[in-house]
């Protein structure tokens, strides 16, 4: 009679891979965190995800305002959007808008910065009153300067010794905008500005004046290559706001287009289209367009700093 002996195996311990480890890691880190941004993630896909999809759904469709019989149109509303031509006129005035408003923004707002940082005494109220009108409402902003150019009491007229009628002819129209956005934003630039101002180490401009540098020279080589990066920021995040203009131009003309529609800006035209002349459709292409342009300046603006970063490599 022959016995059989079973002899026990060891299992092999199972090799983690790298998916295996990122699994675990990403597992602990929702353990310790997921559960407190888990609500942020919930209201940013109910308010922001959902809407985007069910705009970019009703861009093919000829739906209207009270939503009753919709039907597939494909790219029929975003073909029609190319042949209009009140979309290229609105979207040159937020692309001039732009133009006009962000360079002064970024002069303006260094200047201040400088001001504010290099001033002796009562620093704090430089700053408070630098930074103040930005925290006002866009209604506010637009009701007060609508006023300020009217062209008899008017205070921008009192001023100067002039009687132009800045919202009433085309040639000032959009100019009198750029001046109440630049008033009404610039803080927000000046306060960033301030900030890498007090981050420019000092001994650098210490070193600077011992080697007999003047003021003006330790601006152009200290302070405004220091600044670049900051400068970059500003310009991006200007562009983006100035290319969706719209509360002070339709509050300043009183809800209006302006003097021959020319201050109509690519955003007004859009809600015309949804809600004056009920094109929901229609309406969510053009703003789909809109966010192509806006998607490539903010690409375009990556793909800079990523080649500046392996320049610097």
């Amino acid at each position: 009679m022959t016995a059989t002996v079973a002899t026990a195996t060891t299992p092999r311990p199972r090799t983690t891979t790298a998916a295996d480890s990122a699994r675990l890691r990403w597992g602990r880190r929702f353990q310790h965190g997921g559960w407190f941004v888990a609500p942020f993630f919930v209201l940013y896909g109910l308010f922001v995800v959902v809407p985007v999809v069910r705009g970019l759904y009703l861009s093919f469709t000829d739906a209207n305002i009270s939503g009753d019989h919709t039907s597939f149109i494909g790219l029929a509303n975003y073909r029609e959007a190319l042949q209009d031509d009140l979309v290229w006129s609105s979207l040159w005035h937020s692309v001039k808008f732009t133009l006009w408003v962000v360079p002064m923004i970024v002069v303006v707002a260094l200047l201040m910065a400088l001001l504010a940082h290099h001033t002796v005494h009562f620093k704090w109220l430089w700053r408070l009153c630098f930074f103040a009108p930005f925290l006002l409402p866009s209604a506010v902003v637009g009701n007060l300067w609508w006023w300020l150019f009217q062209p008899t009491n008017g205070m921008v007229n009192h001023v100067l010794g002039l009687q132009t009628p800045w919202l009433a002819q085309k040639s000032t129209a959009m100019l009198a905008v750029v001046i109440a956005t630049l008033w009404w934003t610039v803080g927000f630039s000046f306060l960033l500005y301030l900030a890498a101002l007090q981050n420019i180490p000092q001994h650098l401009y210490e070193a600077a004046e011992l080697d007999g540098a003047g003021p003006f020279q330790r601006l152009l080589h200290i302070t405004v290559p220091n600044l670049r990066n900051i400068t970059g920021l500003v310009l991006a995040l200007q562009i983006l706001a100035s290319l969706q203009v719209f509360d002070q131009a339709v509050v300043m003309y009183q809800f209006g287009p302006g003097p021959e529609e020319s201050t109509r800006t690519f955003v007004q035209y859009t809600l015309e289209q949804g809600f004056t002349s009920y094109r929901v459709g229609y309406a969510s292409a053009i703003s789909f367009i809109l966010f192509l342009v806006i998607a490539a300046v903010a690409l375009g603006r990556m793909w800079l700093l990523r080649r500046r970063e392996e320049d610097a490599r």
